[in-house]
């Protein structure tokens, strides 16, 4: 019997090569049976024990970005996510936009008196009575787990924001809660300690039909970094203009127009974008 293909996982684990799970991962980009059949083959001709999972992920994304675009934008999302830097501005802007579209009037970068000392808050989220204080931890690197000592400092800030906001009967609002954003991954004792605290945690995939990637899905507010049509320092341009969504750029056209887009690549742009983000279930 042939031995499995052990292959490299970022933590440097060697695990058994499973298709089954870039089967999914190409389908959930709306890739079609032939082309997965496609790639799924041309990957294994080339499979070797040590290949890193990175490796195979460039491989895959390369092939679905010759044949489809819209499908390699999708596939792509978790490291388009993570191209929202290099500061952590543009991922909060980006979760400020989440908000606002459930409805929330949504201010990033605002500074907060608490009862002790004054705040800066990465996004103020509110509607109704209910205001969310929240704090976003951008990593550059899908390694870096967030500890339990990330949720112990913010919830200590949130209290002394909370108890302040608590004083202040004229605001409108009755029901505080701190949230913390990340797009990597949080330990097990810093869910148990959010879990039994009353912090929210949303990371890439926690928790389930909530997370990060689940509400960008739901939401179809994909980020400018997910285009493949635009270069890296077009990318860059844009996130340092404060233009994180694929959104943003498809209804308010002027912004290619100004910065030197041809008509033709205007156009291509905007079907990616429709093909993204009108298109995507």
């Amino acid at each position: 019997m042939k031995e499995p293909i052990k292959i490299r996982k970022f933590s440097g684990e060697l695990v058994d090569f499973d298709e089954t799970k870039l089967i999914r991962s190409l389908k959930n980009a709306r890739a079609d049976d032939e082309l997965v059949k496609s790639i799924i083959d041309r990957i294994e001709q080339d499979l070797f024990t040590g290949m890193t999972t990175k490796a195979i992920y460039e491989k895959a994304f390369r092939l679905l970005k010759k044949s489809r675009r819209p499908s390699a934008s999708r596939y792509k999302l978790k490291r388009a996510i993570m191209e929202l830097g290099p500061s952590g501005f543009p991922f909060e802007n980006y979760i400020g936009h989440i908000f606002k579209h459930d409805g929330y009037t949504s201010e990033v970068g605002v500074v907060m008196e608490g009862n002790c000392i004054s705040h800066e808050v990465d996004v103020l989220a509110c509607k109704d009575e209910k205001c969310y204080i929240i704090e976003c931890k951008y990593h550059n690197s899908q390694g870096k787990r967030n500890d339990v000592k990330v949720p112990l400092y913010i919830q200590s800030r949130f209290n002394d924001i909370k108890n302040r906001l608590e004083k202040d009967k004229t605001n409108g609002f009755t029901d505080y809660q701190g949230w913390i954003f990340t797009n990597t991954r949080f330990t097990s004792d810093a869910i148990k300690y959010a879990k039994c605290s009353g912090l929210q945690l949303v990371s890439w995939d926690y928790p389930e039909n909530k997370s990060l990637k689940y509400r960008i899905n739901k939401s179809k507010l994909f980020p400018i970094t997910s285009l493949t049509s635009l270069t890296k320092r077009e990318k860059q341009y844009f996130l340092e203009q404060g233009i994180v969504l694929c959104k943003e750029i498809y209804e308010t056209p002027e912004l290619l127009r100004k910065n030197g887009f041809s008509k033709t690549r205007t156009r291509k742009i905007h079907e990616d974008i429709i093909d993204l983000c009108e298109n995507h279930d």
